[in-house]
C-alpha cells in the first residue's frame, strides 16, 4: 500500500450504481492510499479527510480536535465571506467540553442501557401493532413508511412527550430538513417549524408535566430555549437513524438470503447480526472535527484551524480492522464499530437504537418468511449522498399471503 498523499476532490461522493451497501468507491480507493488523504474545502480552504479506523477513532477521542459550530466546514458549502454561528442553546453535537457536558450529563442518566431495555416491552407491543397493520393491508408495503419510519419515531415522541395527535406533524418536519432533497427555503421552514412547535412543547411540559425526558428536564437549571434545543437533538438523532437501519438494514438482508435465512433460524444471534449491519451500513456517514492546535496524525500535520472529515463508513470497512469488511456477515464479532462514533459524542441514544432493532429485525422476519423485495433491487429509491443520513427513501416488498 502507497502512503504517498492522496487527494479526494468531490464531497459527498456518489454511491456506484448497483452497490447501495457500500462506500463511494472513491472513497474506498482513498483508503488503499492510506488512512488520511488531503481535501480540498469550497473556497479554497485546505482540509483532511480521514479513511481509516485507527485515525478516525483517534481524532474523534482527541480534545484538540474541536465539535464547535462556528468552527467547523462543511464539504459542499463555500463559507467564505460569512462567519458561522455558535451551535443554538442545548444543541450539544456541535459543542466542546464543558458546554457540551452540561447538556450531555443530564440526558445521559435517563437513556442507559438498562432503562433502555426496560422499554423492550413498549418497542415489542409498537413493532406488533405496525406488523399486524401491514399483515392486514396485505402486500406490497412500503417498509419504510409502514414499518422503518413509524417504530423510531413513535419512540422518541413517547420519550420526549409529544401528545399523539401531534406526531404525524412533527414527524413530516424532521423528515424535511433530514431527507437532503428539499430546498433551502424549504428547509429554513421545517426547521423553524420545528422550532416553534417545540417551544410550545418545552412550555406545556413546564406547566403541566407528564412522564418523560423533556418534563424531568423542566426540574433542573436549563432554560426553556436550552430545553428545546436538546429535544432538537434527541429528535433527529434518536428517529432518522434508526428509520433508515430499518430499512436499510432489511434491504441488505434481502440481498445477501443465506445471512437472512442465518437469522431465522438462529435468534440467538439477533446481537452480532444488529452489530455488523450497524458496521456495515454505517448511516451516519461522516461528521467534521477542526483541530484547535498543530496535531501529528498519521505522519501529517494537520494545523491549527484546518477541518478534518472522518469517515464512518469506510473506518468501518477498513481490513486492518475488519477482514474481508466488503462482506455482511452478521457471525461477524462487529464490537467496535464507530457506527455511533467515539469519545465524549459517542450516540447517546445508541443503547435505545441497539433495543429498537433487536426487536424489529426479528419481529418482521419471523411475521413474513416469504419477504422479498417488490421490485428489482436496482429500482430501489436511495437518499441522496447530500442527506446526512444514508437510507431508502421506499422499500417497496411483498410476501405470500
Amino acid at each position: 500500500m502507497s502512503e504517498s498523499l492522496h487527494t479526494v476532490t468531490t464531497m459527498p461522493v456518489q454511491r456506484q450504481p448497483g452497490c447501495p451497501f457500500d462506500p463511494p468507491a472513491e472513497l474506498i480507493e482513498a483508503r488503499r492510499h492510506g488512512p488520511i488523504s488531503h481535501y480540498t474545502f469550497p473556497g479554497g480552504k485546505p482540509g483532511w479527510l480521514i479513511t481509516g479506523y485507527d485515525l478516525t477513532k483517534s481524532v474523534l477521542a482527541d480534545s484538540r480536535f474541536s465539535s464547535r459550530k462556528e468552527l467547523l466546514l462543511h464539504p459542499t458549502i463555500d463559507y467564505s465571506g460569512f462567519e458561522t454561528p455558535p451551535a443554538a442553546p442545548g444543541e450539544f453535537l456541535l459543542m466542546d467540553e464543558p458546554q457540551h457536558g452540561r447538556y450531555r450529563k443530564p440526558l445521559a442518566g435517563k437513556l442507559t442501557a438498562r432503562r433502555m431495555r426496560l422499554l423492550t416491552e413498549r418497542i415489542e407491543q409498537i413493532t406488533s401493532d405496525h406488523l399486524d397493520a401491514m399483515e392486514k393491508a396485505g402486500p406490497p408495503a412500503d417498509l419504510v413508511t409502514a414499518f422503518a419510519r413509524p417504530i423510531p419515531a413513535t419512540m422518541i415522541c413517547e420519550l420526549l412527550g409529544v401528545p399523539y395527535e401531534d406526531r404525524g406533524r412533527f414527524q413530516h418536519h424532521v423528515e424535511s430538513f433530514l431527507n437532503g432533497e428539499t430546498s433551502d427555503e424549504e428547509q429554513i421552514a421545517a426547521v423553524t417549524a420545528t422550532y416553534d412547535y417545540l417551544t410550545e412543547l418545552v412550555a406545556a411540559k413546564r406547566a403541566n408535566p407528564t412522564d418523560d425526558v423533556i418534563s424531568d428536564l423542566t426540574g433542573t437549571d436549563l432554560t426553556d430555549e436550552e430545553l428545546r434545543g436538546m429535544a432538537l437533538v434527541l429528535l433527529a438523532a434518536g428517529f432518522d437513524t434508526t428509520a433508515n437501519m430499518l430499512a436499510l438494514g432489511t434491504f441488505a438482508l434481502l440481498r445477501n438470503p443465506e445471512q437472512l435465512a442465518a437469522l431465522r433460524a438462529d435468534p440467538a444471534l439477533t446481537d452480532q447480526a444488529v452489530e455488523e449491519l450497524l458496521r456495515y451500513l454505517s448511516v451516519a456517514k461522516t461528521f467534521m472535527r477542526t483541530a484547535l492546535e498543530d496535531v501529528e496524525l498519521g505522519g501529517r500535520t494537520i494545523e491549527a484551524g484546518q477541518v478534518v472529515i472522518a469517515s464512518y463508513h469506510t473506518a468501518n470497512r477498513d481490513p486492518e480492522h475488519f477482514a474481508d469488511p466488503h462482506t455482511l456477515d452478521i457471525r461477524r464479532q462487529s464490537a467496535g464499530h464507530l457506527a455511533f462514533g467515539h469519545g465524549t459524542h459517542l450516540c447517546l441514544g445508541a443503547q435505545l437504537a441497539r433495543v429498537e432493532m433487536r426487536v424489529a429485525f426479528p419481529a418482521l422476519i419471523n411475521r413474513f418468511p416469504t419477504l422479498r423485495l417488490a421490485v428489482p433491487a436496482e429500482e430501489v429509491a436511495l437518499r441522496p449522498e447530500t442527506a446526512d443520513i444514508y437510507g431508502v427513501k421506499s422499500l417497496p416488498v411483498a410476501w405470500d399471503v
